[in-house]
């Protein structure tokens, strides 16, 4: 019935439809099994793509080449250029989503792109012979053959629904959970664990009374996503609104503790730090007497509406109560309550840089098998592990990121080396070198190295050239012109910034803080290089970031290069640090267990402090 394959892929959420996309465009013969076709990369919480460090790293899906941010640019109902207010390194792009347009639109892409086939069934076990896996097997007993596996079951694995005193197996609303895998990949020597995430009620946007809620608009001259030019920025947009919570509330919530399975002991995972249920907020923080709702829009035309901010597994009763108390849901009807779900994942620290496990050959783990929250992190994980299982197979070289090249690098590297006990979401913070790894710069990092695998197109990558050559050329333009300081003082003195009293060149001028790119556009010929070259805002937003920040550009840069030194002494394979006695029990047992390829993959593991790195470096005759 089935020939062999290349890669199947497991599950066809975020990290499965990436995992597919990514093996096939790559030129592997890739199957694509899921229990219900129909919920190909369903938006199971919220009606949204990016925001904070997420949407770097759906910038880099698609300067890779993926289709993250091509979907979510056509299924876009709003934008938001979010941290605007601060520096380049910190701008993350946000749109909301109409949930179902997002799954068509994928499903579309994923059935028009060659080398992929479909079949919908429960995936049970894996076939594996040896130490290496050669198949699957489905719940109706079909065994199919293939090279390599990625399993990215997401909150299926024994998937245990929580509403208050009630619970039931689900991987997520209205769908069964998944059964079989956990316990054979334990019988395999995998170490497995429980976490715990949820989603709050949908309501029915028609009984809200917005003018009691703050608008939220889109912003005022959206952009987009996908560096291609296949997407438009929008040109209407549905606005969120924003409401709070209250004492009242919150003492109606309260009622329900005795009947939560967060606080009765039902619940025994740990569930997001940085996305906690309402009941959490009130528990945690109970000196607040009110916490942010942003009501989202599920759609442009469906009524159903996401309450952002009100996550629980209280009871259905205490939910409905608590929300009828929030000002503009006085006359609230639920569409669906909110739950909470527990499921298996496996601690990351089992898998290498590619996502292949370390135990069994040509099986690779994404998205929330490894212990990480949000569609974000999980596409990005199956872009990685497609991309890997197929050049395995191809016998080509790894691709791997570095945390200098990628926001993606640093959530591989964070995972693989730290592993986590919460479920992991990305933050700016978590990247010491955020300003290489802006948001407007993934086509310049990264399309280039996916283009000499075969994965970015041609197009992509003149695209990119196209880009870089032109906001270069206009960066050496600015550096090499003067302007007239008379005319400049004019700009200068409007701005209240110190006047010159000479010519001076325009980058100069403009490396000012408080000038910007349509003030340099008034000097004499800047604005006559823009229109005979064709500069677009992308490439003048570009230029800008490069004059106004090439300093702090330059600094990590440096700091870079420097942790690449330790980057390139590489580690024995399965090395052996039980001898080393000049090293602390700690780290020997870390590194034993981790087993880091690289001394600067072995800097970053817990519990290894410099002292034990600098014995390994002398250890290996450095």
């Amino acid at each position: 019935m089935f020939e062999e394959y290349d890669v199947i892929v497991v599950g066809a959420g975020h990290a499965g439809s990436e995992a597919a996309a990514a093996a096939a465009n790559l030129g592997s013969k890739t199957l694509l099994v899921t229990m219900n076709l129909q919920n190909i990369a369903q938006m199971s919480c919220n009606p949204a793509m990016g925001g904070i460090a997420k949407g770097q790293i759906v910038r880099e899906i698609d300067a890779l080449g993926g289709y993250s941010g091509l979907v979510s640019d056509t299924s876009a109902i709003q934008f938001k250029m979010l941290n605007k207010s601060k520096g380049p390194a910190m701008w993350s792009p946000r749109v909301q989503s109409d949930r179902m347009m997002f799954a068509e639109h994928w499903r579309l892409r994923l059935e028009q792109t060659k080398n992929l086939d479909f079949y919908q069934e429960m995936v049970s076990g894996l076939i594996v012979e040896g130490d290496t896996v050669v198949g699957i097997r489905t719940s109706l007993g079909l065994e199919i053959r293939a090279k390599s596996v990625v399993l990215t079951n997401g909150t299926f694995l024994n998937g245990l629904i929580h509403i208050g005193d009630k619970n039931f197996g689900g991987g997520r609303s209205g769908e069964r959970a998944a059964t079989g895998i956990t316990e054979e990949l334990v019988n395999l020597g995998f170490e497995a664990g429980r976490m715990k995430t949820g989603t709050p009620p949908r309501v029915d946007g028609r009984s809200l009374d917005y003018s009691k809620m703050v608008e939220q608009p889109g912003d005022e001259i959206p952009s987009k996503f996908s560096y291609l030019d296949d997407t438009r920025p929008l040109q209407k947009q549905r606005s969120c609104y924003m409401t709070y919570t209250s004492n009242e509330v919150h003492e109606i919530l309260k009622e329900g503790f005795d009947r939560s399975p967060m606080f009765n002991g039902r619940i025994k995972s740990l569930g997001p730090r940085y996305c906690p249920s309402i009941e959490d907020k009130i528990n945690r923080f109970a000196d607040r007497d009110r916490h942010q709702l942003f009501i989202e829009p599920e759609g442009w035309k469906t009524c159903e509406v996401y309450v952002n901010g009100f996550s629980t597994s209280l009871p259905e009763d205490v939910q409905f109560k608590a929300l009828k108390s929030v000002a503009g849901f006085e006359n609230v009807k639920f569409f669906r309550p909110g739950y909470a779900i527990e499921y298996d994942y496996f601690p990351p620290t089992q898998l290498m840089h590619t996502l292949e496990t370390k135990l069994v050959n040509g099986l690779y783990f994404a998205g929330q098998i490894n212990g990480t929250t949000g569609y974000e992190e999980a596409a990005s994980q199956g872009m990685m592990a497609g991309m890997n299982a197929a050049l395995k197979v191809q016998e080509k070289d790894p691709f791997i990121l570095k945390r200098d090249e990628a926001y993606i690098g640093v959530l591989v590297d964070d995972l693989i080396t730290k592993g986590t006990e919460e479920p992991y979401r990305m933050f700016t913070s978590r990247a010491e070198y955020r300003t290489l790894l802006r948001q407007d710069n993934a086509d310049f990092r990264l399309t280039e190295k996916s283009f000499n695998i075969g994965l970015a197109s041609e197009k992509r990558m003149r695209k990119m050239e196209e880009k870089k050559d032109k906001s270069l050329k206009f960066v050496e333009f600015l550096k090499d012109t003067s302007v007239d300081h008379e005319i400049a003082n004019v700009v200068l003195e409007d701005k209240d910034s110190a006047l010159m009293k000479q010519n001076d060149k325009i980058f100069k001028i403009f490396s000012r803080p408080n000038i910007t790119m349509r003030d340099v556009q008034t000097f004499p010929g800047v604005q006559e290089f823009i229109d005979n070259n064709e500069l677009n805002e992308e490439m003048l937003e570009q230029t800008e970031i490069q004059v106004k920040y090439s300093g702090y550009i330059d600094k990590e840069k440096n700091n870079a290069d420097k942790l690449h030194r330790l980057e390139d002494i590489k580690i024995p394979m399965n090395y052996d640090y039980s001898n080393i006695k000049s090293m602390s029990f700690e780290a020997r047992e870390k590194l034993n267990k981790i087993q880091p390829i690289t001394v600067s993959q072995a800097s970053r593991i817990s519990g290894v402090s410099p002292s034990d790195i600098s014995v390994l470096l002398v250890y290996m005759g450095r």
